[in-house]
């Protein structure tokens, strides 16, 4: 069990800059979660922790010690990587013993960590099977299994979940969840998945361009996100985004996107007042856009006319892609719905539920 400190950790390649000045503590036991567009410097930060890649300035810490210049083996980090990296000529049994003897660990030693490691992954049947003689889902479990057996300080993960079609996906990520609770480590974890990192993490860090945008629980990145970037990046589908203006009328602060106007709750447009006659981004959820075939929420709401351009019907919701003016939008709802392209319909946008950001800046205004 570890904390582990980046101190304004910067990583650069030439002129590239692949990580710009990560300052961050991943706390005991947490359940760290980096994702991002592709890159944007996560599997960087995974390399630099794990020693295969020296920073070019700041430090790193593993429970306080600064590993900078301390060895890949001696830093007591074990990583999965996305190819799951297993000795093909070897049994599942040789390639989790293999790290362990070069550590010199006693053979009775090997045996406990083995079978522990095996009956946590589920691998007990396998253990004498070459590779390439197990699924996709076995090879992953194996290399995990590897991974466990060390008994690290810290668990890195580099994808590892890339390799495997969608059903075992969903089962794996619940075993990581239950592996995470058993074993009350430290996992830092890189993802391009969304679904992973909103089942998996504890906290989520937000990566573009090597900067850290926001990192905090799954429900904050997604309830309130810091700026443009993480609210159109987290969700899917992604956050609308309108242009609009702020106006006031008889007391009451506006949203004018020009096709439509919204009028903000009184307990919150206090902290928008400095904006008043100027642009803002509205954004708004899909879930957050209600259609006249659905149960009005509980919170204020404020209906707009708008033109359906596309349904995608995907089982237990339905996606309407709606026209109005010149802005477009979609709405999530959880009903087959009966609109038929073309015909216009009023929807309601959930007022408790919007976002506005600065566009000079793009942070969200709070």
């Amino acid at each position: 069990m570890a904390r582990v400190i980046f101190d304004h950790v910067t990583k650069r390649y030439g002129e590239i800059v692949a990580i710009n000045d990560l300052d961050l503590i991943v706390s005991d036991r947490d359940f760290l979660v980096f994702i991002g567009p592709s890159g944007c410097g996560k599997t960087t930060i995974l390399r630099c922790l794990a020693g295969l890649e020296k920073v070019s300035d700041g430090q790193i810490l593993i429970d306080e010690q600064v590993v900078n210049d301390v060895p890949v083996r001696d830093r007591d980090v074990a990583m999965v990587f996305q190819s799951y990296a297993l000795y093909p000529h070897m049994t599942v049994f040789d390639n989790i013993a293999f790290g362990l003897k070069i550590r010199k660990t006693p053979p009775d030693e090997i045996e406990k960590r083995i079978a522990e490691s095996g009956e946590l992954m589920d691998i007990e049947g396998f253990l004498e099977k070459i590779p390439r003689e197990l699924s996709a889902g076995q090879q992953q479990a194996a290399a995990v299994g590897r991974t466990i057996a060390r008994v690290p300080k810290v668990f890195l993960f580099d994808e590892p979940l890339s390799n495997l079609d969608a059903r075992r996906r969903s089962k794996t990520r619940g075993d990581l969840i239950k592996l995470h609770q058993q074993l009350e480590t430290t996992f830092v974890y890189v993802t391009n998945d969304q679904a992973e990192a909103m089942t998996l993490a504890t906290r989520i860090g937000v990566l573009n361009h090597g900067v850290l945008q926001q990192c905090d629980t799954p429900r904050k990145i997604y309830d309130q996100p810091r700026n443009l970037f993480v609210a159109g990046f987290i969700g899917s589908p992604a956050m609308n985004i309108i242009n609009a203006r702020l106006i006031q009328e008889e007391g009451s602060i506006l949203v004018d996107a020009g096709s439509f106007v919204l009028e903000l709750p009184i307990n919150s447009a206090g902290k928008y007042e400095g904006y008043i006659g100027k642009k803002v981004i509205l954004g708004i959820r899909p879930e957050d856009i209600f259609s006249h075939e659905t149960l009005m929420p509980t919170s204020p709401v404020q209906l707009v006319d708008a033109q359906l351009d596309n349904a995608e019907f995907l089982g237990n919701e339905t996606l309407l892609h709606l026209i109005s003016g010149e802005h477009e939008f979609v709405s999530r709802v959880r009903t087959r719905s009966t609109v038929k392209r073309g015909e216009v319909i009023q929807i309601a946008f959930d007022l408790e539920r919007i976002h506005l950001f600065d566009p000079q800046t793009e942070l969200a205004v709070r």
